[in-house]
């Protein structure tokens, strides 16, 4: 089914449509889970609450690209999860370690800008990933937007681990020094 159909049957409130949404897009939003959550059970109820969440967004939004909204959708509902899951109180983890090489290089949100700052992070973040080669636009994105561990994207991509990681460390320093040359803050 099209995804504009599926999108119709949102509209229309027809239960259908998620049963369609998981039958198109159910294998994409548990693997995003799953490669944040590292957990079956969490993962689908992470994709659950994704489909609850769509049906509350759709209508009054109409998506003009279904995959985008349920993936990021299920990303930020995972991380939330993660965060939750992983607290120092609750002992910590390592699991956020992506999002922690990230940071080094991504300004942290704030202040009454922030919206304005958000669209420029993100044309500038457009940008950069339109200037990179492919193949280490693949590895950036495994690495930052799917957070897959450096062994899963050796193995997708056919890499080595120390190619990975020499391939994310060149690009985070690449987006850095964009970042600077913008005079974003970081």
């Amino acid at each position: 089914m099209e995804d504009l159909d599926i999108v119709e049957l949102y509209w229309q409130r027809s239960e259908e449509a998620i049963v369609q949404t998981d039958r198109k897009y159910g294998r994409y939003c548990r693997t995003i889970a799953y490669n944040i959550l590292q957990d079956d059970c969490d993962s689908d109820e992470c994709v659950n609450d994704t489909y609850l969440k769509a049906w509350g967004i759709i209508p009054p939004r109409r998506p003009s690209l279904l995959s985008a909204l349920l993936g990021k959708i299920t990303r930020n509902l995972a991380l939330d999860r993660c965060r939750y899951s992983q607290a120092e109180k609750r002992g910590g983890g390592q699991r956020l370690l992506a999002l922690e090489e990230l940071s080094q290089c991504i300004p942290s949100g704030g202040g009454e800008d922030e919206v304005i700052e958000n669209r420029l992070l993100t044309e500038l973040l457009n940008r950069f990933l339109a200037s990179l080669p492919q193949q280490n636009r693949q590895v950036f994105l495994l690495r930052y937007w799917y957070l897959c561990s450096v062994k899963q994207i050796g193995q997708q991509l056919g890499m080595s681990e120390s190619g990975v990681k020499m391939s994310l460390l060149r690009s985070r320093r690449q987006l850095k020094a964009l970042l600077e040359k913008e005079g974003v803050c970081l």
